[in-house]
C-alpha cells in the first residue's frame, strides 16, 4: 500500500489509490485549511509535493486557474482537494498557514 508522507513532521499515513491528498489528511485527522469543501475555490489547502509528483493526476484547469491567484506557488505546488493519489510513494509539505484569499 503506497504511503503519503507529510512533511515537516515526518509523518507516514498509508492510503487508496485514488483518494484526493486533502481526503487523507482529513481522514488521518491532520490540520490543514478547506473553506471550499474541495472545490478549488479558496486555495486554502495549497501544498508542496516534493515526491512523487508523477504518480498524482494532472492538474484540471479549475486548479491551475486557482494557483495562479496564490502568492508563493511554484512548480511543487498543488491544491490538496485537486490532487488525487496514484500508486506511488508521495511526499507533501504542509505550509503551515492559509495561502488561499
Amino acid at each position: 500500500m503506497p504511503v503519503l508522507t507529510i512533511m515537516p513532521s515526518g509523518k507516514t499515513l498509508q492510503y487508496n489509490e485514488g483518494m484526493s491528498i486533502l481526503e487523507v489528511l482529513l481522514a488521518a485527522g491532520e490540520s490543514i485549511g478547506t473553506k471550499c469543501g474541495g472545490k478549488a475555490e479558496c486555495g486554502s489547502c495549497h501544498i508542496f509535493v516534493h515526491d512523487g509528483r508523477k504518480s498524482l493526476s494532472k492538474v484540471q484547469r479549475s486548479e491551475n486557474e486557482k494557483l495562479d491567484t496564490i502568492v508563493g506557488v511554484g512548480a511543487k505546488s498543488r491544491l490538496a482537494c485537486q490532487a488525487k493519489l496514484g500508486g506511488e510513494d508521495v511526499t507533501i509539505e504542509l505550509l503551515g498557514f492559509s495561502s488561499g484569499f
